[in-house]
């Protein structure tokens, strides 16, 4: 029955019992009371039929009960939506069953927690590869199980862009972790767990091979270099131009291997021995050197805006600070402007140059500090470069908790900004005794320029 028609069949069914009693009630001359009996009969046909519909939703009765009349129609209408919604149900419970199937059956450990690091549910690799049990450890706190000091430190970063990558798993310290952190609804996370335990193997197999073969490389190289700059090229006759065109590539492939077997160390390499560097003087040196490689072909400067100094190894980051530098003087076309600056601020301390080059496209500044990418193999022949500077500078900042930023915009120039903690900064008057050693000077004052070389 539709909906307008039960409307009327009732309607017409309350103004009968309401016509019947008024008839009955002017037969006694009681009007008013027969028209009231007649509709307290109607209403409580109605009670009678809300009280058997109360006990058929709250109970497990699938049949519809027969009522007859109108009512039938509330049955009718309210059995069909709960068909339908046990239908809903069923389909939404063998999603759900697919989806733990599928998630249990993930070679990562999965673990949901919430924001107060409580778990509330997780993968059987994640019992495999953290230990957990279940049903023990639901509703227990993840930082209560899992206590590796690498682990609880990144997870109370609560670092969502940042992985941890190798931590020894709590059941077998041969299985190597990654693991990252995943918000997916509100005060809720995952934390997926995966063994790249092979990944780690094969990575060190590759650093072993690099630093094995570099290693090789060196003697040989070392002796052809020694003997071609023994001889003059004046003496080659016809073939000089060719002997000086292989001494060159002699002398760049091992500038290669040196920096091969530079970046092996440093990859293998754990942390620094924290010594007190006077990064004004430091920058004297690395001005100095900058100037030898632009033979006056740029404008230099040098300025340095703080006093601080830094704690780390002077050679690895002089190593950083003038493969930065030298790679503008390379790319930076004659008579452009260089500019290597040291200041300290809210952020930390910040090592950076600026130059005036050709500038580098936006897609390539990701991948930048990748060993051996170029953004133009041509202008990287040009150069003379190695393809290794950035990786390197990329390692050492690493090992000294400081980061890289790289803006650059083509046909104006880049700047490249080493980025140092404050705990890494250090008073060069408590760290050296005094005002009085050398290289104290550079560090008279504030902005204050150590060199400008003008351009011919």
């Amino acid at each position: 029955m539709k909906a307008p028609h039960f409307a009327t069949r009732t309607l017409a069914i309350l103004l009968a019992l309401a016509a019947a009693g008024l008839l009955l009630g002017a037969l006694f001359g009681q009007a008013g009371f027969g028209m009231a009996g007649g509709l307290l009969v109607w209403a409580g046909l109605h009670l009678r039929q809300l009280i058997r519909l109360q006990l058929w939703l709250s109970s497990r009765q699938l049949t519809v009960p027969e009522t007859g009349g109108t009512w039938q129609v509330v049955f009718d209408s309210l059995d069909q939506r709960r068909r339908n919604n046990r239908r809903a149900r069923r389909r939404l419970l063998a999603a759900l069953a697919a989806f733990r199937d599928a998630a249990r059956a993930l070679p990562d450990g999965i673990i949901a927690i919430d924001d107060s690091d409580t778990i509330h549910w997780f993968n059987k690799a994640a019992k495999r590869l953290l230990g957990l049990r279940y049903p023990t450890d639901i509703g227990n706190h993840l930082t209560h199980l899992v206590r590796s000091p690498r682990f609880l430190d990144w997870f109370a970063a609560g670092r969502l862009d940042v992985p941890l990558i190798d931590l020894p798993s709590p059941e077998d310290e041969s299985v190597r972790l990654l693991c990252r952190l995943i918000a997916y609804r509100p005060g809720f996370r995952l934390l997926i767990v995966r063994d790249v335990s092979n990944l780690m193997r094969l990575e060190q197999v590759r650093r072993d091979f690099v630093a094995n073969v570099s290693h090789e490389l060196r003697t040989p190289l070392t002796v052809i270099n020694g003997y071609m700059e023994a001889l003059d090229p004046e003496e080659m006759g016809e073939f000089s131009e060719l002997f000086v065109s292989m001494r060159q590539q002699s002398r760049r492939m091992a500038s290669i291997v040196d920096d091969l077997l530079m970046l092996s160390r440093l990859e293998a390499q754990q942390k620094v021995n924290d010594e007190p560097i006077d990064v004004g003087a430091l920058l004297s040196v690395i001005r100095r050197d900058t100037e030898a490689l632009s033979a006056g072909r740029h404008q230099i400067e040098v300025e340095v805006g703080s006093a601080l100094g830094l704690r780390g190894s002077p050679r690895d980051l002089q190593s950083a600070f003038s493969n930065l530098a030298f790679n503008a003087v390379r790319y930076t076309p004659a008579g452009g402007r260089i500019r290597v600056a040291w200041t300290c601020g809210p952020e930390g301390g910040v090592y950076s140059v600026s130059d005036t080059g050709q500038g580098i496209p936006a897609q390539h500044l990701p991948r930048l500090t990748e060993r051996f990418y170029r953004v133009s193999n041509s202008r990287s022949r040009e150069s003379g470069g190695t393809g290794l500077g950035r990786a390197i500078v990329k390692h050492v900042l690493s090992l000294h908790d400081a980061r890289l930023d790289i803006s650059s915009q083509v046909g104006k120039g880049s700047t490249f900004r080493c980025v140092f903690p404050a705990s890494r900064l250090l008073d060069p008057r408590d760290a050296f005794g005094g005002s009085d050693r050398p290289g104290a000077a550079v560090l008279a004052g504030p902005k204050e320029s150590l060199a400008t070389t003008p351009a011919p």
